[in-house]
């Protein structure tokens, strides 16, 4: 037999994680307003990369899944962003 369990998460939780969404979303539109150089489009992708986690763990269930799934995840994640941060590393040094 499976050991699939249902989950429902609540309005409340749903609503929270919506406005987490959209907090980080404003956020990411007023960055743009500070001339930081190169770190606008770091800081833009950090906003990003958070927003993306937090969908990843609550509407993709990642979060209510096997840890499995989550280990494999942050591996995966972590290898790109080695390969974001060595890409990065030339774009500020030429």
């Amino acid at each position: 037999m499976s050991e699939h369990k249902p989950h429902i998460t609540s309005y409340k939780t749903q609503m929270i994680v919506l406005l987490c969404l959209v907090i980080f979303t404003a956020i990411s539109v007023a960055i743009t307003r500070f001339d930081m150089g190169p770190y606008n489009t770091a800081a833009a992708m950090l906003i990003a990369g958070i927003k993306g986690a937090i969908v990843m763990a609550w509407f993709m269930h990642l979060k209510f899944d096997n840890k499995v799934f989550m280990i494999f995840t942050i591996l995966v994640v972590t290898v790109f962003l080695l390969v974001l941060y060595v890409t990065f590393f030339d774009y500020l040094y030429r």
